[in-house]
Order: structure tokens, then sequence, then C-alpha cells
């Protein structure tokens, strides 16, 4: 029998009915606590010699079933399903990091990514060092030393649009001893596989395209699994812990605890029970039930945004569009490389006009919601430098490139015909 496609796999996998009352759907165990039964089974539980619900702080198993799925679509050796993308970057490098040490980033990211490197770690020991040429990857090399504990950046970036060789980055982090976490928030692994590319840990916010709704805030953390993590460089993946021991009482560590998955591990036996933030049982339903429809929902989304581009190219109004398909776009090959699907369905362009007419421009529109997240049914707008990126500072956005003209668009499921046509009518009322 051959392999499940993406599809069947974004439907079926990790889930099994017969374990869930014979439920056709994934059921919402919306409950505190669980019962255990007997004191044996305790024991079980709390050695993880078997897997089952506990409390609901620190998973759920609905949320099991989530984390299953992705990182069967994926291709990676376990996940873990917490409350917030941001929760999802900033556990994993504080933990990639722990003790000390400093993360190599590309320096155009998501606004609150690019402020908790820049600003939030630092006060818990972790530093950033921002590739300024970030589309070369021997300038991640070159910022690289012994304190190094991973490298970070986006597969594609946001607000920008840009595409980077995780391939040769990754090679050159490896080259190092250093682990490769890439951000697949806007590709999703319909789109994108990073785990293929190089790449040892996936981050997502699940809120945007694999949820795709607009109804949910989630974030997920997927480990690849061979990744050779140094037990002089990453003591915290080797350390013995009574909490992680067997079910003999003999103390394991993260490396033993789930082979090949120590971040997933630690993440799940010490950030969800210390910090919080696993994912709740009805927001892990409400990302299921948006999985299940991702590949229809951007097949037709990469269709309209090629045609959306092609139009604001043709528009005075527009100085320039961002989008590995848009005329002169440094990314093309790369998109032809990597993304045979398409490189999303984010797209940005700078407004040739005055603040006031982009204001115009933006209230104008009926086809468009104004906020800021992405990855919806809906087609939205933002304009980055005045919401998702207005807390960093001018050397930062230029650091990032997001001029204050940059307008950002998520495309949703709307047909092309009605976006074009609710976007020239917006262009005209502003420049009337």
């Amino acid at each position: 029998m051959s392999e499940n496609s993406f599809s069947a796999k974004a439907i079926r996998a990790g889930y099994e009915s017969s374990e869930h009352f014979n439920s056709v759907v994934p059921p919402i165990y919306q409950t505190a606590s669980f019962d255990l039964h007997d004191i044996d089974r305790t024991r079980r539980l709390w050695t993880g010699a078997e897997a089952g619900g506990i409390y609901s702080r620190v998973g759920t198993p609905t949320g099991s079933i989530l984390e299953t799925r992705i990182a069967e679509l994926d291709g990676g050796k376990a996940a873990v399903a917490l409350s917030s993308g941001m929760a999802a970057i900033t556990y994993t490098l504080l933990l990639l990091a722990q003790g000390g040490g400093n993360i190599v980033a590309g320096s155009s990211l998501y606004g609150a990514a690019q402020l908790d490197l820049a600003e939030f770690l630092p006060k818990y020991g972790v530093d950033t060092r921002f590739v300024k040429d970030r589309t070369n990857p021997a300038a991640y090399g070159e910022l690289i030393d012994e304190n190094t504990r991973a490298v970070y950046l986006e597969s594609i970036s946001n607000p920008n649009i840009e595409l980077y060789d995780i391939d040769a980055i990754a090679k050159i982090a490896h080259e190092h001893g250093v682990p490769v976490v890439v951000d697949n928030t806007v590709a999703t692994p319909y789109l994108y596989r990073p785990f293929e590319h190089g790449a040892d840990i996936i981050v997502y916010s699940a809120t945007k395209e694999i949820n795709g709704h607009g109804n949910v805030i989630a974030g997920i953390v997927v480990e690849k699994g061979d990744f050779p993590f140094d037990e002089k460089k990453y003591p915290q993946f080797y350390e013995k812990s009574w909490k992680m021991r067997d079910l003999q009482n003999n103390k394991r560590s993260a490396v033993e605890f789930i082979p090949g998955a120590p971040v997933i591990a630690s993440l799940k036996i010490f950030f969800t029970e210390f910090f919080g933030g696993a994912l709740g049982s009805f927001e892990s339903y409400l990302v299921l039930q948006g999985l299940s429809t991702l590949s229809v929902r951007l097949d037709k989304k990469v269709q309209t945004v090629r045609k959306v581009v092609e139009f604001l190219e043709s528009r005075g109004e527009v100085e320039f569009v961002r989008y590995p398909y848009a005329k002169g776009s440094q990314f093309k090959d790369l998109a032809d490389r990597d993304f045979p699907k398409g490189p999303g369905a984010l797209l940005s362009f700078g407004f040739k006009g005055t603040r006031e007419q982009e204001g115009i421009f933006i209230k104008s529109l009926k086809n468009f919601n104004y906020h800021v997240n992405i990855g919806d049914v809906r087609s939205l707008i933002t304009n980055p430098p005045e919401n998702t990126h207005t807390e960093l500072e001018p050397d930062q956005l230029e650091l990032a490139d997001v001029p204050a003209n940059l307008i950002r668009l998520s495309i949703g499921l709307e047909d092309a015909e009605d976006l074009i046509s609710d976007l020239t009518q917006a262009f005209e009322k502003a420049f009337a």
C-alpha cells in the first residue's frame, strides 16, 4: 500500500477512532484533570511508560492528536502544541541557549519575534546576532562562535516575503555543531518541509495558515530527531532528572526520555509544567479542523496571489511589490527550486502616496479586513510599520527593511476578481 498523500495525512494522521469512543471527529477533552484509576497506572503515566491524560496544564489527548499529525506531515520525530507561536519561538530558543549563549538570526522577521530576540531574550542571558546580509548563507557562518546555540530564520519572511537558501545555511550551521530553527508559519508543511532542507527544529504559529480561520491562537514545535547535540555545548539534554525517571526509578535525561527528540522532551516535561502554555483541548480541536483543509485552501490562495501581484505591478500608485514571483525579484530561483506548489499567499507593496491617502485606501476596502493576523480565510491588510512592527526602533526597522510605506496583504479565499475590483476602487478613492 502506498503512503498516504499530504491531504489524507492532514485529515487522518495520529487518530484512531476506536481509541476515542468511535468518534469520527477527534473529541474535545474539556476537563482540567483525568482519572488515574489505580496507583500502578499512576506510576506508568508519571514515568512515560503509558501515554494518557494527567492534567491539562501539561497537555490533552486532543493536543496529542495534533502533535502526532503535524510531526507526520513535517517528517519529524515528535512535536508539542503550545498556546501561541510566540510561546513556540521563545520556549525553543530559551531551552537551546539555557545557561547563556547566543542565537544567530535573520534580520527581517515577524515583529514580535524580532523584538523578542533583540530585547526580551537578552534579559535572560540569551543574546542575538542579527545577520545583516541575510540572503548570503556565508554571512551566518561568520557570526557563529563557540557560544552560538542556534541559527534562527523564517522560511518565508514576514512581512517582506523573502526566501533563504536554508540548505546552504544549515550546512554551515551543522559544520559548527549548531542546530537550525525555522519558523515555517507562512509556508506550512504543505508548501515547504524544512527538514528536507537541513532544518532541525520547526516552529509554527498555528494561528495562521495551519488553522486558517482566524478563530484560535496556537503554536507548535516539531523536532526532526537526528541532530547530534554535543554534551558539552548542550548539557541540559544530558542531565539526569528524577522527573524523567523510569519504572525502576532510574533517573533519565531528555535524550533518554524521548530518544531523538530531547528538545520536545524538555519542552513537555519542564516548560509546560513550570511555564504553562500547553495548548488547550478546544484550541487543539480548532487547529485540527482547519488543518484538514489546508491543501485546498493554499492551492486556491497561491493562484489568487499571483493575479493580485500582477494587478499591483500595473498600478501607478504602487512603488514596489514584494513577492518571489514579482517582476525583478531576487527570490524567483529559490521559489522555483524549493516551493513547487508556490511561495505562500502573503505579499507586500509600497504605497506611493501620503499617510492620509494610505488611510483612505485602507478604510475604503470592503473585501480586506484591516488587522494584524495572516493566513485567514478572509483577505487581510495591514501597514506593518504602524502595528506588527511598530515596537521596533527606527534602526531595527531599517535593518529589517520595513519602510514607512509598506503595506502587507494576506490573501484569503475570495475570488481574485473580487479582490482586484476592491483594490481598484480603494485606489481610486485614495487618489481622487
